[in-house]
């Protein structure tokens, strides 16, 4: 959902992460994990899923202090922290980096990253961008050598571009992704897990170039997508089964990873839940049916709720009500997620 988003979630923040807790805020609950579950060497939790959020987005607060302000709202730390970055920018920052390395509560770091918005797929495939993936490179080996997630140009979907020669098409996408993972792996990059983040809509998923776009087992580790809860969007089971009956052969983003990557982890990069002014339970009762079906979903390996009050469509805060309130928290809570241990730095 978010083009280039890095002002906000990427920044490199003034925020006191152990500050006052925010307005509404409940008492944090330590989890309760269990020593027989580990995270294996591509992230995948032996036990449940992560939990894990983008925190506050567009609201102009500087990661930290966004983090705090989630992690306390729901009253839950989170395993996972989605930012993004684009362009030249290096990552992770000192504040991103504090977050992972927090001895109290260390957490994964989902980046998520448009290496440029001025270059065609085409181009980055041909190496126009090199010195730039070369330097982030040699910044991540020198400052982060820790395990993180990292997928390249999420959602491509919406970007394709099918006349030929336009540097954008399924296929260039491809191309320019394998480059990327190798070019970073050629300079030393041995720790990021690679993601390849799809909008998962039917839609787009229903074109001709769509299976072009993938890039290939051996570069893409974990396979995720980005649903939204809208109007046509009951519960969990339609969100990430996405189906409608103008693309009949679209089965739906679950179960195309489970014919289409057998045995693959499968991460919700994005989820969020719009406000709908007619039906203010709704929120409530949406984060109900999660508990109750995640576990129909064993790939599921990780869920990222997007959490801001100025998404793209409309308000995705899980704490704008209540009783989503309350229902949003317990979730957080659930064992499910609390499983497996965040790996030490």
């Amino acid at each position: 959902m978010v083009a280039g988003l890095s002002a906000c979630s990427g920044a490199e923040g003034t925020g006191n992460a152990s500050g006052p807790p925010a307005s509404g805020s409940r008492p944090m609950q330590p989890a309760v994990r269990s020593p027989a579950c580990t995270a294996t060497a591509k992230l995948i939790p032996s036990c449940g899923a992560w939990w894990g959020i983008a925190p506050e987005v567009f609201t102009g607060a500087p990661v930290e202090q966004a983090l705090a302000g989630a992690e306390a709202r729901m009253g839950s730390g989170a395993d996972v922290v989605h930012v993004y970055h684009r362009g030249g920018e290096l990552f992770p920052t000192r504040a991103e980096t504090r977050l992972a390395r927090d001895p109290a509560r260390p957490r994964l770091l989902m980046v998520n990253w448009k290496p440029s918005l001025e270059h065609t797929w085409a181009e980055i495939a041909r190496g126009r961008i090199d010195r730039r993936i070369d330097r982030l490179a040699a910044h991540l080996r020198r400052h982060f050598p820790e395990r993180f997630f990292l997928t390249v140009h999420h959602e491509p979907e919406d970007d394709v571009r099918t006349a030929p020669g336009s540097g954008m098409q399924a296929a260039d996408y491809a191309a320019m992704y394998r480059h990327v993972v190798q070019r970073l792996r050629a300079g030393g990059v041995r720790n990021a897990v690679m993601v390849m983040t799809y909008m998962g809509v039917p839609n787009w998923s229903s074109e001709r170039w769509f299976e072009e776009l993938y890039p290939g087992d051996d570069v893409v580790d974990w396979v995720a997508m980005d649903p939204y809860a809208d109007d046509r969007v009951r519960d969990f089971d339609g969100l990430v089964n996405k189906t409608r009956a103008e693309f009949p052969q679209w089965p739906g983003f679950y179960r195309w990873t489970q014919a289409r990557f057998p045995g693959k982890p499968v991460m919700v990069a994005e989820w969020g839940v719009f406000e709908r002014p007619h039906d203010r339970s709704f929120k409530r009762r949406f984060y109900e049916s999660v508990s109750r079906q995640v576990q129909r979903y064993p790939q599921i390996k990780a869920l990222l709720y997007f959490d801001s009050p100025h998404a793209p469509r409309g308000d995705t805060t899980f704490d704008s009500d209540p009783g989503a309130d309350r229902s949003f928290g317990e979730l957080a809570r659930d064992p499910y997620f609390r499983a497996t241990p965040v790996p030490s730095p």
